[in-house]
């Protein structure tokens, strides 16, 4: 152990030998300080080797070496340009996480809900600073000490394991819910015609999600936005318990959809509000913000009465209606300087995402505790990993664009990957901005056919957006490359299976299966399922062809049954209908045979 002393604060470093970790600890005593906030800047060597892959759903890259950014639960803005209102960076997220894996073979947690600064060998490029913000110890929950998890490995896969050991793992979902889902929305009739074209077109899907059970209205030119409540509208829905069973009767399931808003105005708004289970702002009244086009606060998730009160409308979805789960969406709200029945929101607010999705969790286990249910969400944080089931990356912008675009889901999925959270999806084809076209449609299409949970969203421009059934040619690749997914099912539960028990994800950076292999490390743009099937999916409007990187290996690829010898980076053709998809030492005779058809 060691210290250092100055006129506020005595700092003590130790560390722990404790199994496969070492922790290490800074404690600052602030005693006669009259500072308001405080921190603590840790550095860590950062020699020409060193990589900082994880951090959450980051969507620019897997490695952050020569970034700078801060950790915080937010919404990741739309375009990430940083040029317009409602905007973020490339770094903000709603699941980000203070955690990074070195390929190298071990991992570094900064054990905290604080907000955390990252610079990661770009100010010093010998350092990489950790700095852990607090408020002046004292206040409920406050935080006083930099503490972090060193996990020695010792390869990059022990890492996720000992990393998932650690913060908790998700249930396993059904098996119904790797086939793929389909959105659908605008009232009872519209569901079921639309169910019926999908049988007429003989495409495989297992589930409808329909996340304007709770209302939605045009609010302009092609924009359908939903109205946030947990109880149903009753015009567009007039029996929904009745088409929830008619639609269990055709062998599919129903996903609804809920958020942590209280929305002034609508149903139990005014009633929390009375109640004490909102957040109040600093001269006491009740905390009121813009939310869309509406405004309200967030549910209180620290006092017990909230998670009551909001556990008796999650309840009804399940036991009303039959619901099979859900989108629990946002959990970023929390004001950082609210006034909340426990604990100081500046720590809470990391935390909040799990606080909303563990109520989600519980419904489901107490209702359904076979497991026959799925609940999906975006935020998080460390230890959400063991509060929610599935995560999905969020509203991509419906375009191509390098910063919020189709290009920035594969590094989110492998960065959460890394960050052991092993089940992990996408909205086909993105949610923002729009409308969608048919050559993006197709592509995002087949990205969604190798990964985990193939689902789609009709978008934020709804009535614009490019669907699976625009033209006869779209419905046909959706359905070639649906009938792929469906083909991949029994390898997806053996890798959920091991997901659900090691945090191993299914979806892998190439380096999890090649860590000895330096030019996998570099991959961003290309990922493994399991640890054979290679996919390099195209993500750049117009191309026919892509460059790819095949590891060590003979390297079948999957449309033509040519062999490539790894180690190497080839040109492959790759018109829409034909993504570069190779398989490891096999030829996938029987996905070819499917992609013929």
């Amino acid at each position: 152990a060691s210290s250092t002393d100055d006129a506020t604060a005595r700092t003590i470093v130790e560390v722990n030998e404790a199994g496969v970790t070492t922790r290490l600890r800074v404690e600052a005593d602030w005693a006669g300080s009259e500072e308001r906030e405080v921190a603590y800047a840790v550095p860590f060597a950062c020699d020409a080797e060193a990589s900082f892959s994880g951090f959450g759903a980051q969507y620019n890259q897997t490695d952050q070496r020569g970034e700078v950014f801060e950790l915080w639960v937010q919404e990741q803005g739309l375009a990430r340009t940083g040029l317009s209102p409602f905007t973020g960076d490339e770094h903000t997220t709603y699941f980000p996480m203070p955690w990074w894996l070195d390929w190298r073979g071990f991992g570094v947690l900064v054990d905290t809900h604080a907000k955390v600064n990252a610079d990661l060998c770009a100010t010093d490029a010998d350092v990489a600073w950790l700095e852990v913000e607090h408020r002046r110890p004292g206040q409920s929950g406050e935080e006083t000490a930099f503490e972090a998890l060193v996990f020695h490995g010792p390869s990059a896969r022990d890492v996720v394991r000992q990393l998932g050991d650690r913060v908790g793992r998700p249930q396993r979902p059904p098996e119904w819910a790797f086939s793929p889902w389909i959105a659908i929305q605008g009232g009872s009739d519209a569901v079921r015609d639309e169910v019926a074209r999908l049988r007429a077109a003989d495409v495989p899907f297992s589930a409808v999600w329909v996340q304007d059970w709770i209302g939605g209205k045009v609010i302009v030119g092609d924009v359908y936005d939903l109205t946030y409540r947990w109880v149903a509208d009753e015009a567009l829905y007039p029996d929904l318990a009745g088409l929830v069973s008619e639609l269990r009767a055709d062998d599919l399931r129903f996903l609804g959809y809920a958020n942590s808003f209280v929305i002034d105005g609508l149903d139990h708004y005014d009633e929390m509000a009375a109640m004490g289970l909102l957040p109040r702002d600093p001269e006491g009244a009740t905390y009121r913000f813009g939310i869309t086009v509406s405004d309200g606060s967030v549910a209180d998730f620290t006092n017990p009465a909230t998670d009551a009160y909001v556990l008796g409308y999650l309840r009804a979805m399940v036991r009303d209606l039959g619901f099979d789960g859900w989108m629990a969406d946002f959990g970023e709200w929390l004001p950082y300087d609210a006034q909340i029945f426990a604990g100081d929101p500046a720590l809470v607010h990391n935390d909040y995402p799990r606080l909303w999705h563990r109520l989600n969790e519980q419904v489901m286990n107490e209702e359904r505790p076979d497991g026959d249910w799925v609940v999906f969400s975006r935020s998080g944080w460390t230890g959400d990993q063991s509060a929610q089931q599935i995560v999905w990356i969020g509203d991509q912008e419906a375009d191509w664009e390098p910063t919020d675009g189709l290009p920035t889901v594969l590094p989110a999925i492998l960065n959460l990957g890394l960050s052991a959270v092993p089940f992990v999806t996408h909205d086909i084809a993105g949610y923002s901005g729009g409308p969608s076209t048919k050559e993006l449609f197709a592509r995002w299409t087949e990205l969604g056919a190798f990964t985990t949970f193939m689902r789609t969203h009709e978008g934020l421009a709804a009535l614009a957006n490019w669907g699976w059934d625009s033209d006869a040619e779209t419905t046909a690749h959706f359905r070639r490359f649906a009938r792929i997914h469906e083909a991949l099912v029994p390898e997806l539960l053996a890798l959920a299976d091991e997901g659900a028990t090691t945090s191993l994800p299914p979806m892998r950076h190439l380096a999890l299966v090649f860590p000895d292999d330096v030019q996998s490390r570099a991959q961003s743009e290309s990922f493994l399922l399991g640890d054979d099937l290679l996919v390099a999916p195209v993500i750049e409007e117009g191309a026919t062809s892509r460059e790819v990187y095949l590891p060590p290996g003979t390297w079948f690829h999957v449309w033509t049954g040519a062999t490539h010898e790894g180690g190497q980076t080839i040109t492959i053709d790759a018109p829409i209908g034909s993504p570069p998809v190779f398989s490891r030492g096999t030829d996938r005779a029987d996905l070819r045979a499917l992609w013929m058809e």
